[in-house]
């Protein structure tokens, strides 16, 4: 394997007094708004608890909003020389039933992607410094003004303007800074990769399986390249009983649901019986519907998935999490440029995620396919009669329809009317 350069993981001990803005996390939310802030001349400095690259649990897939947001930053043509390309989306239904929805879509495993945008980071003047890990916001006056930061025994104070916290999913930094509102995720996922040059072209598409076997989940398997496979199974909404006034988990084991999927979904016993793991089964927390942390406070702002930038029926999270630590880095940017105060800045921010809102509540209402399987035989059926349908599908890929309205009262009626 060729060296990783130095400059991707600077010594915790070169760690400057200061900066202008301290990113805390170097995934994708993080990486967008060290860029961001970067490209527009701020000194910025990026720290993260693991060096690079390194592996991260994801279902892997690329739609529609991450292109987007990796045009936006730069790189979106060098995460698809390497990227799988597909055009469709196979949703099958607990039937069998099987409808490919078209849209802008590819795979490529976090490993590579996070490391492609650490290095365009980093190309644009972002100090990356790995492994550290923040401890505690530094307070002055009711404002954030910096970090303390751990690398192995030793603690580290640095100083900045501002302080964007992109860690995920999990609480621990939410906590530290006081920002958590909710220490249980919103649900679970479970993911390895297989090696099946025989599945190679046999599945070329993201596919996602509904079926009562892996409710209230659903299972998927993605085609990266060199015949390796993503495949998975997710709860989106684990967490999701209150028992004394605190959410709990439902009771669900992950393994034993992959291993229904594998037994129920054909194609899926197929690849892991004839295939080789490459990496184990992994499981992790997500954070969904943007809840369950405070966005900001003074000196102080949370992006990602700490956010809870992740879509509860989907589960997909890459994109929006680029997309909401763009919009941090522009309130911060405007703050600059127009002079503007703490508040304002702050408003403005937190103005951009609500405006993201409706569209996460609207995905959290089509989270009822994930409960009730039998929604997805209805939708399939119906969409192979009607292109109308199926471009409303394809509309909720590019968000141009609205997911929520295709399994509301109101939407299954129109499926026999349309």
């Amino acid at each position: 394997m060729t060296a990783v350069p130095a400059s991707y993981n600077l010594p915790p001990d070169q760690l400057p007094a200061s900066c202008d803005v301290l990113v805390i996390g170097a995934g994708p939310a993080g990486t967008a708004a060290a860029t961001t802030l970067a490209r527009a001349g701020f000194d910025v400095v990026l720290v993260d608890q693991h060096s690079f690259p390194r592996d991260k649990i994801c279902g892997d897939g690329l739609i529609p909003d991450a292109h987007k947001a990796l045009q936006k930053l730069g790189a979106l043509d060098e995460v698809m020389a390497v990227a799988q390309p597909a055009a469709h989306i196979g949703c099958i239904g607990p039937r069998g039933g099987r409808i490919d929805v078209p849209g802008t879509l590819a795979v490529l495993p976090r490993k590579e992607l996070d490391f492609i945008l650490l290095k365009n980071a980093v190309k644009h003047g972002v100090r990356m410094f790995a492994p550290v890990r923040f401890a505690a916001p530094i307070e002055e006056g009711g404002r954030v003004l910096g970090a303390q930061l751990k690398a192995g025994d030793s603690t580290h104070e640095l100083r900045a303007g501002w302080t964007i916290l992109a860690t995920g999913a999990v609480p621990q930094a939410l906590i530290a800074a006081g920002m958590s509102r909710r220490q249980t995720p919103s649900g679970v996922a479970l993911r390895g990769y297989v090696k099946n040059d025989k599945m190679v072209g046999r599945i070329d598409k993201l596919e996602i399986i509904w079926h009562r076997a892996v409710s209230p989940g659903y299972g998927w398997i993605f085609p990266c390249r060199d015949g390796i496979f993503n495949i998975g199974v997710g709860i989106a909404d684990s967490h999701g009983e209150a028992r004394n006034g605190k959410l709990a988990k439902k009771e669900a084991n992950l393994r034993e649901i992959f291993d229904d999927f594998t037994r129920v979904y054909a194609p899926a016993k197929e690849l892991v019986d004839g295939g080789e793991w490459t990496s184990p089964l992994k499981g992790a927390p997500l954070r969904c519907t943007l809840e369950g942390a405070q966005y900001s406070r003074p000196g102080l702002i949370v992006t990602g998935e700490a956010a809870g930038s992740t879509y509860s029926f989907s589960g997909e999270g890459i994109g929006k999490a680029m997309e909401t630590g763009i919009l941090a880095a522009e309130a911060v940017l405007a703050g600059r440029e127009s002079t503007l105060d703490d508040a304002t800045v702050r408003q403005r921010y937190e103005a951009g995620l609500l405006a993201l809102k409706p569209r996460f509540d609207l995905y959290q209402r089509a989270n009822k396919v994930n409960r009730h399987p039998w929604l997805a035989d209805l939708l399939i059926w119906r969409a192979k009669k009607s292109e109308r349908l199926l471009r409303r599908m394809s509309g909720v890929l590019n968000e141009t329809s609205n997911p929520g309205n295709l399994v509301s009262m109101k939407g299954i009626v129109r499926l026999f009317t349309e």
